[in-house]
């Protein structure tokens, strides 16, 4: 294709109220007729915040609109059938469909856990401090009112790096989880800015795990089934 053209179909400060998708379907044969070739589609997974959530802060992949969790079926852009409506009308129309997709983090955890942290130096994240820490971290997700469809998988600390909030004791700033996966520190095939950018924000997905890589290759499939879409856009590339 010679000059195809992407359009961004969102922005951060689109308000709430679960229309975009029902909005782009009505919209798909314009796009077509003004030479739009593609379109990239916000992250369409629950997010921590439910409805207000402009998709950031993941919560469970496998939900596209479809349970009632976070206090909100459909996300802040509509439901899964809407959403699987306004695909249908783009590729109708000859337009590629990318899917934001955020698999940096986690964030919402359905219950604590109990964990050990080290104490980490927010601007040299090389710098770990010995002393671990017993305390309680947001890190199980289970994902109850989805009850196993989709995938059973369980998230615990062990899928994780770090964390930016700990309880008993209380304490924000950034914490490196200690398991079977962080013996060796942080994943070091990361930007270097701050002397390693693996960890960015909520859980940090650690890729180290077989487990997880093979949970999120997984649903990279499911989602690209459920979906029809045509590719990805990977956030946060530079911490994973």
């Amino acid at each position: 294709m010679k000059n195809p053209t992407l359009l961004q179909y969102f922005h951060w400060y689109y308000p709430d109220g679960g229309k975009l998708w029902s909005e782009l379907a009505e919209r798909a044969d314009g796009l077509n007729d003004i030479g739009i070739n593609m379109v990239w589609l916000p992250p369409a997974c629950k997010g921590a915040s439910g409805g207000y959530s402009v998709g950031y802060d993941t919560y469970d992949l496998f939900d596209l609109g479809e349970f009632d969790q976070k206090g909100t079926i459909a996300t802040k852009y509509g439901d899964k059938r809407q959403l699987l409506t306004a695909i249908d009308a783009l590729k109708k129309n000859n337009i590629a469909v990318l899917l934001d997709v955020v698999v940096n983090h986690k964030m919402g955890a359905d219950e604590k856990e109990r964990i050990r942290v080290q104490r980490v130096n927010q601007d040299d994240r090389t710098q770990i401090d010995d002393n671990i820490i017993e305390c309680e971290g947001w890190t199980r997700y289970t994902f109850p009112a989805r009850a196993g469809q989709y995938s059973n998988f369980i998230w615990d600390y062990h899928c994780f790096s770090g964390i930016d909030h700990i309880e008993n004791p209380d304490e924000d700033g950034i914490f490196k989880i200690v398991n079977d996966y962080t013996g060796d520190g942080w994943n070091d095939q990361v930007d270097d800015e701050l002397g390693n950018f693996d960890y960015l924000m909520g859980e940090n997905i650690d890729f180290r795990n077989h487990a997880v890589t093979e949970e999120i290759k997984y649903w990279a499939r499911w989602v690209m089934e459920q979906t029809h879409c045509d590719g990805f856009r990977l956030d946060a590339v530079k911490h994973i």
